[in-house]
C-alpha cells in the first residue's frame, strides 16, 4: 500500500512538472521571440486570436478551461469578440488590451476570453443578438460580460480605456462591475436570467401563414422610398453594399418589368464601381462607405463582399448587356484570384484596413506622388480619378481636410476624350497604363494584414459566384478556380462522416461546420453544376443536403437551426433569418431546396421549402426589405419557374450554342440539366424521371417545362428563348 502510494506521488509529481515546463516553455517561447508576455492564445490558429496572444491580458480561447476557471475562483467572464481586420478592434487592443494598468484589473477580477467571431459565428450570433437587444445596435469589437455559466449581464461594443463622450470607459466600467459582482450579486444573477430568457423567447419561432405574392410589391415600394437617387444605394451614411438587395430588385424588374427597379439597380451599381468603395489600382471592394457618395471607405476587404458583388455585376450584366458591369466583375475575380488565393485552391478570408498604423494608407496618394509616376499623362489621370493638389477627402481621424487622395472616377471617358483631345481607345490605354504603374508602386508599400484562414461558408459563396461569372463570361479560368476551390473543401474540410468542418489554417482544420457553411457551400456546388454540367457536383449538392436535414432542421417548428445537433451546447439554439452583410442560412437553403427539387423531381425538397417559408412568415412579413435572399427564394416559389433538360453531345458547337444562349439573359428562376450519353447513367441515379428522355445522335434537343407544365420538345435555340420569356 505504501508502495502503491508512493508510485502515485512520483506520477503525480512528475505530472505537475510536466505541466509548469508546458507552461514556462510557452512563455520562453513568447520571451525568446522578444515578447514580454504571454498567454493562453499563442497556440490557437485564429489570426484575430493569435494578435492578442501577446497582450498583458491573460486571455483564453473559448473552451472548458476559462469556465471552469470562472467557476473556481467566482469570477465573472469579460468576453472579447472581434476579427483579424477590424479597425476598431485594433484601436480598443492597442488602446487597452496592451496597457497593463487595464490588463491589471481584468486579470485579478475577471476571466478574459477571445472569440474570433469568423470562426466561432454560433457563439457571435447569440451575443450579438444580446448585445442588440441592450444597447440598441451591434458591431465588433464586441464586449460581454457575463456570469461563469454563460449568461449575459453587460453588452457593449468598442470601449475607450477612459470614459470619455457619454462613453464608459473601460476601466471605470471593470470597477463598477467588480463591485457589483461583490455587492449586488443577487441583483447581476436575475438580470443574467431575464436576459437570458428573453433571448430564448426570441430565439423561438413559431410558424405563420402562407406569403402572398404583394410581398414583393411591399419590399420594392420599402427600397424605392430609401432610395438615394443622387448618389445610388439606399438612406444616407454609412452605406453598405448589400447586393442581395440589388438581386431581388433585378428579379422584380425580370417579374415586373419596372423600370425604376431597373434603375435602381443600375445607380447604386454604378456608383461603387465609381466610388473609393472600389479599389481602381488593385480591384475589389472595400466593405462600406462612411459617406452617403461611395467616396470614403472603410478600407478592408472581406471575400464575402467579393462574391456576393461580383454575382451582382454578372447578374446585372446580364439583364443589360452593359460591358462596365462585366469588366466589374472580372476585376472583383481577377483580385479574389491574384491576392485572396491559398496555393492549394482555397479563397482567404479578408484583407485589414490599416497598414504601416493608418486606415487606408495603402490606398490613397499625394498629388505629387502621381505627377512624379506618370509625367504628362499624370493631368488626364488624375482629372479621371478625381485627384486634387489638396486632397479630396475629410480625414474620419482628425475631421480635417486630407491632403491625400482616394481615387473615384468623376469623368466619363467620352467626356475625357473631348477635353484631351484622344480617342476614347487611347485615353483608356493612358489610364490602364497608370494604372499599372501605380500598382507596380504600391506593391512595395507596407501590405495591410490579410487573414489566411479559409471557412467554408465564405468559401461556398466565391464558389457560387466564380462558377456564374465562368458560364455567363464563357470564361474557363474562372470556373476552374471555382472547381478547385469546391475540391479543396472536399479534401480538407469535409469529414469521411460527410459533415462538414468550418475552419481551415496552416494545414489544421477545426470548428464543426455551422447551417452557413452547408447552405453556401452547396449553393456554389449548384452553381458550379450548371456551369460544367458535371454530375458529382450534383451528386455532393444532394449528399450535404441531406447531413443539413438530419442535423440541423427543427423538426418541432421548422426551419434550420444555425449549429449542429451535434455542436457544443451554447446558451441558447438559435434560427438566423435575416439577410444583413451576409445573406442567412435559412435564406440560402429556401432557394436550394426548390432548386434540387426541380432538378431531382423530389417531392421532398418542395415541402421542406414549404416549410420553410411557413417558419419565418410572420417575421419577414413585418419588415420584409430585411429578408431580400429569402424572399429571392420566394419569387422562385411563386413563379413562373423553368425546368430546362438538354440533351445532347457534350462538345457539340450546337450544344453550346444552345447552353450559351440560355445563359447569356437574365432567366433566374430557372434550373437546368443537361445529358449526354457519357453523363446518362450518373444523371438518371441522380433524378429519376430523366430516364424518359431519349438522347438523339443527330441535333441537341430542349426540353422546356414552365410551372410543372412542359412543352413539346425543339432543337431550335430561338424557339427555347421563346418558350423561356416571362
Amino acid at each position: 500500500m505504501h508502495s502503491n502510494k508512493k508510485s502515485i506521488f512520483i506520477v503525480l509529481f512528475l505530472l505537475s512538472n510536466f505541466l509548469m515546463s508546458c507552461r514556462t516553455n510557452s512563455q520562453e517561447k513568447g520571451k525568446m521571440n522578444g515578447y514580454k508576455f504571454t498567454n493562453k492564445l499563442v497556440n490557437e490558429k485564429s489570426p484575430y486570436l493569435q494578435q492578442h496572444a501577446h497582450n498583458p491580458v491573460n486571455w483564453y480561447p473559448w473552451g472548458k478551461e476559462a469556465f471552469e476557471k470562472a467557476e473556481k475562483e467566482d469570477k465573472p467572464i469579460f468576453l472579447s469578440i472581434g476579427y483579424s481586420t477590424c479597425h476598431w478592434c485594433h484601436v480598443m487592443e492597442h488602446e487597452s488590451f496592451e496597457d497593463t494598468s487595464v490588463a491589471n484589473l481584468m486579470n485579478k477580477y475577471f476571466v478574459a476570453i477571445k472569440v474570433d467571431r469568423e470562426e466561432r459565428p454560433d457563439i457571435d450570433n447569440i451575443y450579438m443578438t444580446v448585445c442588440q437587444m441592450m444597447t440598441g445596435h451591434g458591431g465588433w469589437p464586441m464586449t460581454i460580460i457575463m456570469t461563469p455559466d454563460k449568461k449575459p449581464f453587460f453588452a457593449g461594443t468598442y470601449l475607450p480605456k477612459e470614459t470619455r463622450f457619454g462613453r464608459i470607459g473601460l476601466t471605470e466600467l471593470l470597477g463598477k462591475v467588480q463591485q457589483a459582482w461583490v455587492e449586488k450579486r443577487d441583483e447581476i444573477n436575475n438580470s443574467a436570467n431575464q436576459i437570458t430568457s428573453y433571448l430564448k423567447q426570441t430565439s423561438f419561432t413559431e410558424p405563420g401563414e402562407k406569403l402572398d405574392k404583394d410581398i414583393l410589391d411591399k419590399t420594392f415600394t420599402a427600397f424605392a422610398d430609401r432610395f438615394d437617387k443622387k448618389y445610388g444605394g439606399f438612406g444616407n451614411k454609412p452605406k453598405f453594399p448589400t447586393p442581395h438587395n440589388l438581386m431581388f430588385l433585378l428579379r422584380y424588374w425580370n417579374r415586373t418589368n419596372n423600370p425604376k427597379a431597373l434603375e435602381i439597380v443600375k445607380k447604386t451599381l454604378d456608383g461603387m464601381r465609381n466610388g473609393g468603395i472600389f479599389d481602381h489600382i488593385g480591384f475589389g471592394f472595400h466593405r462600406y462607405s462612411i459617406d452617403e457618395k461611395w467616396l470614403v471607405p472603410h478600407f478592408e476587404k472581406m471575400l464575402y463582399d467579393q462574391a456576393l458583388l461580383s454575382m451582382a455585376y454578372v447578374e446585372a450584366f446580364q439583364a443589360t448587356h452593359e460591358t462596365p458591369y462585366k469588366t466589374t466583375a472580372e476585376e472583383v475575380f481577377n483580385y479574389v484570384m491574384r491576392d485572396m488565393t491559398d496555393p492549394t485552391g482555397g479563397f482567404y478570408t479578408a484583407e485589414d484596413a490599416d497598414s504601416d498604423g493608418k486606415e487606408g494608407k495603402f490606398y490613397i496618394w499625394k498629388a505629387y506622388e502621381i505627377d512624379n509616376l506618370l509625367g504628362d499623362d499624370s493631368k488626364i489621370f488624375k482629372d479621371y480619378y478625381g485627384v486634387n493638389e489638396n486632397g479630396n477627402f475629410t480625414d474620419e481621424a482628425t475631421k480635417k481636410q486630407s491632403d491625400e487622395n482616394i481615387l473615384h472616377i468623376t469623368k466619363s471617358i467620352s467626356q475625357l476624350s473631348k477635353k484631351f483631345n484622344l480617342s476614347e481607345n487611347e485615353l483608356k490605354q493612358k489610364l490602364e497604363n497608370g494604372r499599372g504603374i501605380l500598382f507596380k508602386v504600391r506593391d512595395k508599400r507596407i501590405h495591410p494584414f490579410k487573414d489566411t484562414k479559409v471557412l467554408t461558408d465564405w468559401n461556398g459563396l466565391m464558389i457560387a459566384a466564380l462558377a456564374k461569372g465562368g458560364r455567363v463570361f464563357n470564361d474557363v479560368k474562372y470556373t476552374k478556380a471555382a472547381e478547385k476551390a469546391a475540391n479543396f473543401i472536399f479534401d480538407k474540410l469535409q469529414k469521411d462522416s460527410g459533415e462538414l468542418i468550418h475552419r481551415y489554417r496552416e494545414g489544421i482544420v477545426n470548428i464543426d461546420g455551422s447551417l452557413d457553411d452547408y447552405a453556401f457551400f452547396i449553393w456554389g456546388l449548384l452553381e458550379l453544376y450548371e456551369t460544367t454540367f458535371k454530375a458529382k457536383y450534383l451528386e455532393k449538392a444532394i449528399q450535404l443536403s441531406s447531413v443539413q436535414i438530419k442535423h440541423f432542421w427543427d423538426s418541432d417548428k421548422g426551419g434550420f437551426f444555425f449549429s449542429s445537433n451535434n455542436a457544443e451546447k451554447l446558451l441558447v439554439r438559435t434560427k438566423e433569418v435575416y439577410d444583413g452583410a451576409v445573406p442567412s442560412g435559412n435564406s440560402v437553403a429556401l432557394l436550394n431546396l426548390l432548386r434540387l427539387g426541380r432538378l431531382t423531381a423530389d417531392i421532398k425538397y418542395e415541402k421542406l421549402a414549404s416549410e420553410l417559408s411557413l417558419t419565418f412568415s410572420s417575421k419577414i412579413e413585418q419588415s420584409p426589405s430585411a429578408f431580400t435572399q429569402f424572399l429571392t427564394g420566394e419569387d422562385f416559389g411563386f413563379g413562373p419557374s423553368f425546368e430546362i433538360l438538354i440533351t445532347g453531345k457534350e462538345n457539340d458547337p450546337d450544344t453550346q450554342e444552345i447552353i450559351k444562349e440560355l445563359y447569356k439573359n437574365f432567366i433566374p428562376n430557372k434550373v437546368v440539366i443537361f445529358i449526354s450519353e457519357k453523363n446518362a447513367g450518373q444523371i438518371h441515379k441522380l433524378a429519376g424521371f430523366t430516364k424518359d428522355y431519349e438522347l438523339s445522335n443527330d441535333k441537341p434537343t430542349a426540353y422546356v417545362c414552365k410551372n410543372f407544365i412542359c412543352n413539346l420538345p425543339t432543337t431550335d435555340k430561338n424557339k427555347v428563348l421563346e418558350l423561356l420569356k416571362n
